[in-house]
């Protein structure tokens, strides 16, 4: 019994730290502390290295486009792909519009 603990120990605190239990992190609109906070691999500096970028060129069309922004690579990317989204313009659920 003491082994099954330890064993879900082990892969609950691998899971948490590996992000799968974190929340859908959108690039286009996280702010950077946002960024810093929930990118692994990703601190102050980055994190407003990425805001700027943004503002600069307009908003990521990919997850995958974070890697044009300096000192970010394609490990650090890999590591966050779970967690990091784009809203599409489309995804906000519109009203239904009723007419007399």
């Amino acid at each position: 019994m003491l082994k099954l603990k330890m064993l879900l120990y082990v892969v609950g605190s691998t899971l948490l730290a590996s992000g799968a239990f974190a929340n859908p992190l959108d690039i286009n609109s996280a702010n950077a502390v946002s960024l810093a906070e929930h990118i692994q691999g990703v601190g102050p500096k980055l994190a407003k290295a990425i805001v700027e970028y943004r503002e600069e060129n307009g908003p990521f069309l990919s997850i995958e486009a974070l890697i044009d922004v300096k000192g970010l690579g394609p490990a650090i990317l890999e590591r966050n792909l779970d967690i990091l989204r784009i809203q599409e313009v489309g995804e906000k659920e519109e009203g239904v519009k009723v007419t007399n």
